[in-house]
């Protein structure tokens, strides 16, 4: 088996120029193993060039054709085999990239470090007031006010006509401006 070879150096300087030939022998005649060989080098090349990392265009150059070894049945009869493999090696590539990106914005992304003492004491302030409103307010409530449905809605999953949903979520926000000392209406 052929490595692709590493040299040093940069990159973005070519000794020589890269020709991309497909397998002259048609690829279902061929068993993988005979793909490979004919394959495996000028994807390897055309991988560093899109890379330019010799390592990265191995590493997805051997994802690529252990893709195609697990699927090799289905696709030594496709008209175009090497088309298959080098398709899965630029998918492969993009998913790399964008992998790259998502780290690297997490990694530098500048979140300010929030202080949440004042408002875990809310959080325990809202807790209480709510465990002191009847069960049918808070009901309503949370349906309406964090749930987001209206009132006919609300109605709906609580057996209930939508006038009353309203009175329950009135006197549960009056009692919760109470409780809360919040402003009244």
């Amino acid at each position: 088996m052929k490595r692709f070879p590493r040299e040093r150096g940069s990159w973005s300087v070519m000794n020589e120029p890269v020709i991309l030939r497909s397998v002259p022998v048609p690829a279902e005649m061929l068993p993988f193993e005979g793909f490979f060989e004919a394959e495996y080098t000028h994807l390897c090349e055309a991988l560093y060039l899109l890379t330019g990392d010799p390592f990265e265009a191995e590493e997805v150059a051997q994802e690529a054709m252990t893709r195609v070894l697990e699927r090799w049945e289905r696709i030594r009869s496709m008209d175009s085999p090497t088309g298959y493999v080098y398709r899965t090696a630029m998918n492969l590539n993009r998913n790399r990239i964008r992998r790259i990106a998502v780290r690297a914005r997490r990694a530098f992304h500048d979140e300010p470090s929030q202080d949440h003492s004042s408002t875990v004491g809310d959080q325990q302030d809202v807790r209480r007031a709510l465990a002191k409103i009847s069960a049918r307010e808070r009901e309503a409530l949370v349906l309406v006010d964090w749930l987001q449905m209206n009132a006919d809605e609300a109605g709906k999953v609580l057996g209930i006509k939508a006038g009353s949903v309203r009175v329950r979520l009135h006197r549960a926000r009056a009692t919760l401006r109470e409780l809360l000392g919040g402003p009244h209406e």
